[in-house]
């Protein structure tokens, strides 16, 4: 008999962070556990952090709602950990004599699928 490794994703779209930004935070989790990836993030100095940390919840409650019990979060492991380029904002700022500068405000989206062990 043969076990099926259980899996399940996330994904945050059009988050207002730009991807370099959120893929220097996801480098650290990759490959981690479950509750080691959580610890990395609460105590990161990056901003990022706390959208990666939501997005990881929901990835691991995706999996207890995909298999209908609960499952043990010390089994669960991060498989992949990627930030996508999303939609840029364009935005004007006035600047001196009648000119105006264009502000790109970028945009990612970030997946983060779970295995269990």
């Amino acid at each position: 008999m043969t076990s099926q490794n259980i899996s399940s994703y996330a994904i945050g779209k059009y988050l207002r962070i730009s991807t370099h930004k959120s893929r220097r935070v996801l480098q650290q989790i990759k490959g981690k556990q479950y509750n080691e990836a959580k610890l990395i993030l609460k105590f990161m100095p990056y901003r990022a952090c706390n959208i990666i940390l939501k997005i990881l919840e929901s990835a691991s409650n995706n999996i207890s709602n995909k298999t209908g019990k609960k499952i043990d979060k010390t089994t669960l492991k991060i498989t992949e950990a990627f930030a996508n380029k999303g939609p840029t904002l364009k935005r004007f700022q006035p600047r001196a004599q009648g000119r105006a500068f264009q502000i790109h405000k970028p945009t990612c989206h970030i997946t983060i699928k779970l295995e269990v062990q």
